[in-house]
């Protein structure tokens, strides 16, 4: 029966060993040097994606979402506290997050047709992509607002009796939804961005 000292010496002699030019050993630390770096690297580049600036590098944003959402709360507040495009549009849980980030790929492809290079374009298409990202979000039960708003810690008193209503059902429904399957998003639909024209969709 062989000995565990032979095993050892037998894995260490393959590591040492030059296979051709290169030891075993070198390949092995080659490579893990280089996923690190590949890894550290792709972790950063999501990063960088996800801030203000580069979400509104392209004209298409800055010169519509972005003007509209700075007069709104999220971005300037008594409390100094700011939701980024990311915030609201990008999910934290990573798998998610790089499954936003593939579909966002095709945003490139609109972007180099021009689809949505002026202003008017814009607004003709806004409807298509606002309920695009309201099924996304109605999808997830708009997990990126209650990232940062949670029912245990609301002042109902504070709230109008409409919104006093509606908080308390979702606080006392089946995972934050309303006993009808509503969530966030089917109340809040304008709340950072203008909407788009609204004919034919319930309760609007």
């Amino acid at each position: 029966m062989m000995s565990k000292d032979f095993f050892l010496k037998r894995y260490w002699k393959m590591l040492t060993t030059p296979a051709g030019k290169i030891s075993m050993g070198v390949i092995l630390a080659f490579g893990f040097v280089a996923g690190i770096i590949f890894w550290g690297g792709f972790n950063t580049g999501m990063e960088k994606t996800n801030t203000e600036e580069f979400c509104i590098s392209c004209h298409e944003m800055e010169d519509n979402v972005f003007e509209e959402y700075k007069a709104t709360i999220h971005y300037n507040n008594r409390s100094g506290v700011r939701a980024v495009c990311s915030d609201c549009h990008v999910p934290k849980e990573w798998t998610p997050k790089l499954v936003r980030k593939i579909q966002a790929s095709k945003e490139l492809w609109g972007k180099m047709t021009g689809k949505i290079d002026t202003h008017e374009k814009f607004v003709a298409h806004r409807r298509e992509m606002a309920e695009r990202e309201w099924a996304r979000m109605k999808a997830n039960d708009s997990q990126e607002c209650r990232n940062c708003h949670n029912f245990d810690y609301m002042d109902f008193s504070e709230q109008s009796a409409r919104a006093m209503e509606s908080h308390t059902k979702a606080f006392l429904g089946t995972d934050k939804m309303l006993p009808t399957g509503e969530t966030c998003i089917d109340c809040h639909k304008g709340i950072a961005h203008e909407l788009p024209n609204m004919h034919g969709i319930e309760g609007w």
